[in-house]
């Protein structure tokens, strides 16, 4: 396996971008479980697959990115350029603008109603943005925008692995509801990985978005997730109220969050705290 680091960052840059060669280069704070992370200058970023799964969401961003920023209110990553194999490193690789911000999950002095606000108002806008040209929801999207029942084996093998741990016949409930409808309009855009780490933070308030990888064409259920990962008590109104979707949507909503917190406690290792509290908060509030 290569080795990502600020190095291999540096022998590309120069390789290939010699324009760039010039300029220090340092991996970021919070690095990203698909891609590496690395600052280029002030006013550049590199990213870089981490496995082979993830290298076709490079060409998907540098076709869709373009597409979604004219349509939203706040910036997503602007692509800048597209890097080849070599060094070593066996995947293509990309250059955006640099977005100045904390992530969400990192950032201080969050106005949390402010952002509940505005998260919601950015997922009903990415809805309104033309589907034309953009893909539709399956395994590039890790299955994001399909219907949550493709992950039902998924989560009869968590509930059985988990045992007491959860309540098993209350997480069945949930995802038997999350199953009884499907999104009945036409397909929309949808991000698929709404997560703390892939919100920019600047003064409190939400300033970017990034990390469309997973991102495409389907139904936005998926996106609804902050609701029970993030969100807490009255901002889950705030946030339900700004994103302007039906019970239903909802429902299947609460079995994408739930299918993902009960495979993060059942398979995620030795810190199952966090999943183990949005077991708690999808069973406790169905939003609406």
């Amino acid at each position: 396996m290569v080795e990502i680091d600020a190095a291999l960052v540096r022998t590309l840059v120069a390789a290939q971008f010699p324009q760039w060669a010039h300029l220090p280069v340092a991996a970021v704070a919070q690095q990203g479980w698909d891609n590496r992370t690395f600052r280029v200058g002030d006013d550049l970023l590199v990213r870089l697959p981490s496995a082979e799964g993830y290298a076709s969401a490079i060409a998907k961003e540098d076709r869709c990115l373009p597409i979604l920023a004219g349509h939203l209110p706040l910036p997503v990553p602007e692509p800048v350029a597209t890097g080849a194999p070599g060094a070593g490193y066996p995947y293509p690789w990309s250059v955006r603008r640099w977005l100045p911000g904390d992530t969400l999950a990192a950032a201080d002095d969050v106005d949390r109603t402010a952002v509940a606000r505005e998260l919601g108002a950015l997922l009903a806008a990415l809805r309104r943005v033309p589907t034309a040209g953009g893909p539709a929801a399956g395994r590039h999207s890790a299955f994001r925008g399909c219907h949550p029942s493709v992950y039902g084996d998924d989560v009869e093998q968590a509930l059985e692995r988990l045992g007491d741990r959860v309540d098993g016949d209350a997480c069945r409930e949930v995802w038997a509801r999350a199953l009884t409808s499907a999104w009945p309009g036409a397909p929309v855009w949808f991000h698929g990985d709404v997560s703390a780490g892939n919100l920019l933070v600047v003064d409190g308030r939400l300033a970017a978005v990034i990390d469309f990888g997973t991102c495409g064409v389907g139904d936005p259920a998926c996106d609804l997730v902050p609701a029970w990962t993030w969100c807490v008590g009255a901002e889950r109104a705030v946030f339900r109220d700004a994103v302007a979707l039906d019970a239903d949507t909802w429902r299947r909503a609460r079995g994408w969050a739930l299918w993902k917190a009960l495979i993060s406690v059942a398979y995620g290792g030795d810190a199952p705290e966090e999943p183990l509290r949005v077991v708690a908060e999808v069973l406790a509030d169905p939003v609406v």
